[in-house]
């Protein structure tokens, strides 16, 4: 893997496709070629991602393409790059999207490693690794907040991630293990409350976040589940907007109305917090992680919590298939990848500090 095309330049594929380029020659492809005022490491290219006989054509020259693009766009881009034999990697949180790209995996001569992103990826790497040492497993818990560092309104919510992204996780299904059974639930419902040093959150249930893991462990624990941290007063407020005033029927409207009312904010944090319990022996025991993440400065440049975080953690992943830490064919789980060796790598290593 020498040429890499990254997907979207918005901040984190900006990020993405400049951390990349360390290692590796990296263009990036946009419809709007970013302004930024400095010069960018990489190769920028403008086009539109969605011509499909565009993309096949750009797509042979390289060895991997990266998405950083809305999940509704990934499945033509991942079609391409399994017919051409291509690397492929992205960000989705979307069940669908990923199902069709495992479905492409069986067949691929590359690697197909979508949920590349926080939740689901990071999370389910750390939860993954809490499991360890543990004769029988009893609970994994899974939680990841993006948010404004200093919130205001009643939302407490600022739109730092993919607008489109967010409400499609309110709106779908999620996947769960409950009493042993793995099964669906609503997304916005099993509201708990979480204290940490005295911060108070909610978390409730959202699509995706657990990529593959009730495959995985199914038949392994009595409960299993992801849900997504935020200020108390979220998740009412968000069931009021989708579903008494109906905004669920019309997304572009309600994305507009929240995009509009809640911009992005310079000062954000990413909270991830993970909870396993199980037996060792005869004795019940309980790990946890957790960490806050802020927004840091790379090679000069101040980039928010949300951006570095998911930028960091895609790229380690290719860096752990670029070096042969992961394997170089077929779909890639990611509690499949070892988050001691996923530290050590270049951009990995960011979650130490």
């Amino acid at each position: 893997m020498k040429k890499i095309l990254t997907l979207g330049l918005g901040k984190v594929g900006t990020l993405v496709a400049t951390l990349l380029s360390k290692d590796f020659e990296v263009a990036g492809i946009d419809k709007q070629a970013p302004h930024y005022e400095y010069d960018l490491p990489f190769t920028v290219l403008k086009g539109d991602v969605s011509d499909t006989d565009f993309m096949e054509k750009l797509m042979t020259d390289f060895d991997a393409v990266v998405s950083a693009l809305p999940f509704f766009l990934n499945k033509a881009i991942a079609k391409i790059a399994h017919d051409q034999g291509k690397h492929y990697f992205d960000l989705t949180e979307d069940v669908e999207t990923t199902n069709y790209i495992r479905s492409l995996s069986k067949t691929s001569k590359a690697v197909m490693a979508p949920q590349c992103g926080l939740a689901p990826g990071l999370i389910g790497i750390i939860g993954a690794d809490l499991t360890k040492g543990f004769t029988k497993l009893r609970d994994i818990e899974l939680r990841v907040g993006a948010l404004p560092r200093y919130p205001n309104g009643l939302l407490g919510y600022s739109f730092t991630w993919s607008p489109t992204g967010v409400i499609n996780e309110y709106i779908n299904d999620a996947e769960a293990i409950h009493n042993g059974v793995r099964k669906m639930m609503p997304s916005l419902d099993g509201l708990e409350y979480i204290n940490i040093e005295g911060q108070e959150f909610e978390a409730f249930t959202t699509s995706g976040g657990l990529g593959t893991m009730c495959e995985t462990y199914e038949g392994k624990v009595d409960t299993l589940n992801y849900k997504t941290m935020r200020y108390p007063g979220h998740a009412k407020l968000m069931r009021f907007l989708m579903y008494e005033l109906i905004m669920k029927n019309d997304k572009q409207q309600l994305q507009d109305i929240l995009t509009f009312a809640k911009p992005p904010v310079k000062e954000d944090v990413v909270y991830v917090y993970a909870v396993v319990e199980g037996w060792q022996g005869d004795k019940v025991f309980r790990n946890e992680y957790y960490r806050a993440f802020h927004p840091i400065e790379i090679d000069g440049r101040y980039w928010r919590a949300i951006s570095w975080t998911t930028a960091a953690g895609i790229t380690a992943v290719i860096e752990m298939v670029a070096n042969g830490s992961l394997p170089n064919k077929g779909f890639i789980k990611q509690e499949d990848i070892s988050f001691d060796a996923f530290l050590e790598t270049r951009n990995g290593s960011y979650f130490k500090a």
